[in-house]
């Protein structure tokens, strides 16, 4: 397909994809005291499985870990989760200061320490919040998924174990997960980097180009390989906003580390028809998830 024809998809994508309104969680619980460590729920609203229990899916937002994109713009999707018959948890974060970086350029991307401290905090407190706000979501079968930044913050969350020794967020052993799907995810900072994605996001989020190669080791899901833990990533063939080589990149260091991750990339698909409830890509990201959860 012509640059052009794909360009002009990938506009009809994203206004599709924010052409859904919020949907309101059934409970919010803080999980800390900024006003961004909170936590939605939503209540399945199909019907459980044996027992009355259901898989708990727990979604971490993209919007390049800036300021303007909070977890509202994803509630579809986690709606889209719990009319599929999942617990959902969606996930807020701190990110960028607000206000552009100057000269025009987008606000700056993510809180180096703060995101990944929020992430890290949000994963340790949610079983317990979860079984106050959800009683029916099973913490046992819990399947972490992200959208481009979010994918990011989903494959870290799930790597905590194999961080530096010397990293706060370092876990004693891996966390206990079904298994993580990653949509689109920023899931390799080098390459990420080289194509310039989302204007220099990773490098943003690590503090800038004087700290970025000394905090890889701490961010980089690429570097944080292998983690015995069941891995997807989805990918649209014509993402322009985390292209291919991304995802393509970080299946090649898992497989590197003796680790087996899926790659599933989806034809004539860009970035955001997988968090779109009416797009069929949707459809096959809840399937991924849905064949690690049950």
């Amino acid at each position: 397909m012509p640059d052009d024809a794909v360009a002009a998809r990938a506009v009809a994508e994203e206004k599709s994809a924010f052409s859904h309104p919020p949907v309101d969680p059934d409970a919010t619980a803080a999980y800390g005291d900024h006003p961004d460590q909170v936590i939605d729920f939503y209540a399945p609203k199909a019907q459980a499985g044996p027992g009355g229990s259901v898989p708990l899916v727990v979604v971490l937002h993209g919007g390049a870990w800036r300021a303007p994109y909070d977890r509202r713009h994803i509630t579809p999707f986690a709606d889209y989760l719990a009319r599929r018959g999942f617990a959902v948890a969606n996930v807020e974060y701190r990110r960028g200061a607000e206000g552009a970086a100057g000269g025009g350029t987008p606000p700056v991307a993510g809180r180096w320490p703060d995101t990944f401290d929020d992430v890290a905090a949000a994963l340790d407190a949610l079983p317990a919040l979860a079984r106050q706000a959800l009683p029916q979501a099973d913490a046992r079968r819990t399947v972490l998924t992200g959208h481009s930044a979010g994918g990011h913050l989903a494959l870290w969350a799930a790597a905590r174990h194999v961080l530096p020794a010397d990293a706060a967020w370092r876990t004693a052993g891996p966390t206990a997960l079904r298994g993580v799907v990653a949509l689109a995810p920023i899931a390799d900072f080098t390459v990420a980097e080289k194509l310039d994605v989302c204007g220099g996001a990773a490098r943003q989020l690590l503090g800038g180009e004087e700290l970025f190669t000394d905090r890889l080791p701490y961010a980089d899901p690429a570097l944080l390989l292998p983690t015995g833990i069941a891995t997807t990533l989805v990918q649209g063939r014509t993402d322009l906003v985390v292209p291919q080589p991304v995802a393509e990149a970080y299946a090649d260091a898992a497989a590197k580390a003796g680790e087996v991750v899926g790659l599933t990339l989806l034809e004539d698909v860009g970035h955001f028809p997988l968090i779109d409830p009416v797009a069929d890509a949707c459809a096959v990201v809840a399937e991924e998830i849905a064949q690690l959860a049950w």
